[in-house]
């Protein structure tokens, strides 16, 4: 049974969009990768978008719980570097909690049959 709740669980996402101070994405990138690296329990994968030719970005993080991802971000590791990476942002940045309610996967497909000639 408990197979089966356990399918039935959501995941949910940290969305964070934002601009940083020009020439500031590759040190604000890497403090995010240090705070990710503090992520354990419930830690389900990040990811950092990029918009090409900008300081603008996006981070996507992905939690088992919204109380998973509450605990993390309450520990004094995670807010020392997120306090590192504050000056680095031109404007605060807009902070949003999804639940993933559709996920989608490649298929693994077969190579058509080849068409038969005449």
């Amino acid at each position: 049974m408990s197979d089966f709740h356990d399918f039935l669980r959501r995941q949910f996402v940290h969305v964070a969009i934002g601009e940083f101070k020009p020439g500031k994405f590759s040190e604000a990138q890497a403090l995010y990768e240090q705070a990710v690296a503090t992520y354990g329990e419930g830690f389900k994968g990040a990811y950092l978008l990029q918009e090409p030719g900008t300081d603008r970005g996006i981070s996507v993080i992905f939690w088992e719980s919204v109380d998973d991802m509450d605990r993390h971000q309450t520990e004094a590791t995670h807010k020392a570097i997120l306090k590192k990476m504050g000056p680095l942002f031109s404007e605060t940045p807009k902070i949003a909690i999804y639940e993933v309610v559709s996920e989608l996967q490649p298929s693994e497909r077969l190579d058509p049959p080849l068409a038969q000639s005449a």
